[in-house]
């Protein structure tokens, strides 16, 4: 071999000690912001399919079950699902809970909707301005609300610090109205 030919394969093997590093973070980083895209969509989809089942007249009880069911994530160990059935209240522009299920562990989660029964502290239903609308308009409808909590998870070291920094989410939110 020829001084040529190990300044060459020199060179490749520092090439190849700089790429490593930057193709390793590049690929973590896709697994961890993919798994956190696809746990967003599948809790998006659960918590559709919650309140799709309760305006069809499955208790609330049952659809929190069916909800942690439905689920390749470990929904029974990092989720929380909670379904309400909100209607008008007695006074004008106030909106009552009137029921309420959740799933046995929450991880710290409450409803972002209202809690039932309400204590002092807790209020009336808080929903968003078109689904007042809609309850102000027919005070006898009933609106079906599901909330899906999750917390995530990373796999990889570089998800592990980027959850750290604030740029992976530690808990993942949707909630669907019907």
């Amino acid at each position: 071999m020829t001084t040529r030919e190990r300044n060459n394969s020199g060179q490749a093997l520092l090439e190849v000690a700089l790429i490593v590093p930057v193709l390793a973070i590049f690929i973590f980083g896709i697994v961890d912001y993919g798994r956190a895209i696809y746990d967003a969509e599948v809790i998006d989809n659960l918590s559709g399919e919650g309140s799709s089942m309760a305006s069809r007249g499955t208790t609330l009880a049952n659809t929190v079950t069916a909800v942690l069911a439905d689920s390749d994530l470990n929904m029974s160990s990092l989720g929380c699902v909670i379904v309400s059935s909100v209607s008008a209240g007695a006074n004008p522009n106030t909106f009552t809970i009137a029921s309420q299920a959740q799933s046995a562990v929450c991880n710290s989660a409450t409803s972002r909707v209202g809690c039932y029964p309400p204590p002092s502290s807790c209020g009336s239903a808080t929903v968003p301005a078109s689904i007042q609308t809609i309850l102000q308009t027919s005070p006898s409808s009933t609106i079906y609300i599901t909330e899906v909590f999750y917390n995530f998870k990373p796999v990889t070291p570089l998800g592990a610090f980027l959850g750290n920094s604030n740029l992976l989410p530690a808990q993942l939110y949707s909630v669907a109205y019907y």
